[in-house]
């Protein structure tokens, strides 16, 4: 007779099978993710770097960028945005060193008339050497601006009078759509802004700053688009809007 506590204890096949391990990570794996993360980390920095460093750069692109202008040049365009911009190129005109003067981005409400009156400097020149673009709503709209009426007239040199922290972005995008034409930069400072010690003046360097990221973007931008006219981009950088309408000066 079997007694049940006697029994002998038979262990479960299932408990004697191995615990599945999971394999560890191989050394040469390991190094191989370190190795990846110290590389995005150097680029990273590098990146940062060259930001930093690209900002100082155009801070003195815009100081050393042209305020006299000695050379004569078939024509001259003032991109709209301050009345010392408008005054200067008509003293161009006035002084010889054009024959034309193309001032871009007028409000459309602003008549020949009223734009003379606000700029004495024009009385003597509205009926004989200005035309008036009207379309134009930011930096790309002057450039197709400027090319269909530089493409008009055949001119073939232009002095390009803007502030001096607008024309370094001024120049990439005239250069963009005129990659024949010879533009001559005439900057006019900033009004109230002083752009040279910009680091004693939050405003002055926070327009820099922003100023900046706009000109990489058009850098960036320009390189991928040659024709702003048919730029997606350059329609959003507009609000969704046509950047120029159908060709007509005033």
């Amino acid at each position: 007779m079997s007694i049940a506590g006697n029994e002998p204890m038979v262990a479960d096949p299932a408990d004697s099978e191995p615990t599945a391990v999971a394999p560890a990570a191989s050394p040469r794996r390991r190094r191989r993710w370190r190795m990846l993360r110290r590389s995005l980390a150097v680029a990273g920095l590098l990146a940062c770097l060259a930001f930093v460093g690209g900002f100082f750069v155009f801070t003195d692109m815009v100081g050393r960028v042209g305020r006299r202008v000695d050379a004569r040049a078939d024509a001259v365009v003032a991109l709209t945005g301050g009345a010392q911009r408008i005054a200067d190129a008509a003293d161009l005109v006035r002084q010889g060193h054009a024959r034309r003067l193309l001032i871009s981005g007028v409000n459309k409400h602003t008549t020949p008339a009223q734009l003379a009156i606000l700029n004495p400097e024009l009385v003597d020149l509205v009926d004989c050497c200005v035309d008036l673009d009207y379309r134009a709503r930011n930096t790309i709209g002057n450039a197709i601006e400027t090319r269909r009426w530089v493409q008009r007239h055949a001119f073939r040199s232009l002095i390009v009078v803007t502030s001096n922290y607008h024309m370094p972005r001024s120049l990439v995008e005239l250069g963009n759509v005129l990659p024949e034409t010879e533009l001559v930069p005439h900057a006019v400072s900033a009004d109230r802004i002083d752009t040279e010690r910009w680091w004693r003046d939050p405003v002055a360097a926070r327009l820099l700053f922003m100023e900046y990221l706009k000109y990489l973007a058009a850098v960036a931008r320009t390189w991928v688009e040659h024709d702003p006219e048919d730029s997606r981009v350059a329609v959003l950088i507009g609000g969704r809007k046509p950047v120029a309408t159908a060709p007509v000066l005033r």
